[in-house]
């Protein structure tokens, strides 16, 4: 039985996941937009998002996975390879918004680059929430469903709603 309340309790709600997926993926996200402009520094800016896009990537899964829906261990290698596919497109997000803000602002500032970027980033970040709650770790909450379920097996709990009251009435019926 405890195993079941454990399991229970390690699959977060909707508001609960989403506030821990700010906390993490956020904090991350926040570090990201520090490192990506300190790397740009040194190398083409295409290629800083794109490291520091993996390196983040990899440490938010994790995150997500022990902390945030409630899996309570490691991230398998499937789920960090599907977690990398909303990556990828927040990459393209990323990419696309400081291209835009390249075409508008002949020099941008590096204030005004991380306010685009940041906002690139958490306009791609409130897609990844759902694709990771619904699709990258929704298999760990319905596996944790169904241990809650299977407490009480199915034929147990028939026997007991279709087994008659009176003892006299199972002579009869037999």
């Amino acid at each position: 039985m405890e195993t079941a309340q454990s399991q229970q309790q390690a699959a977060p709600g909707a508001f609960a996941a989403f506030a821990r997926f700010v906390l993490c993926g956020g904090g991350v996200g926040l570090a990201a937009g520090f490192a990506v402009a300190a790397l740009a520094s040194w190398i083409p800016w295409v290629l800083a998002n794109a490291l520091i896009t993996v390196v983040s990537t990899l440490l938010a899964t994790e995150l997500h996975a022990r902390f945030t829906f409630g899996a309570g261990g490691r991230a398998t290698r499937h789920q960090h390879a599907q977690s990398a596919g909303s990556a990828a497109a927040a990459y393209v997000v990323t990419c696309m918004a400081m291209l835009a803000l390249r075409q508008l602002v002949v020099a941008p500032g590096a204030v005004l680059e991380q306010v685009v970027y940041l906002s690139a980033s958490g306009l791609a970040g409130i897609a990844r929430f759902a694709v990771l709650r619904l699709v990258v770790f929704a298999r760990t909450r319905s596996q944790a469903a169904v241990t809650v379920r299977t407490v009480r097996p199915l034929s147990a709990t028939f026997a007991r709603a279709s087994a008659p009251t009176d003892p006299a009435a199972l002579c009869r019926a037999a």
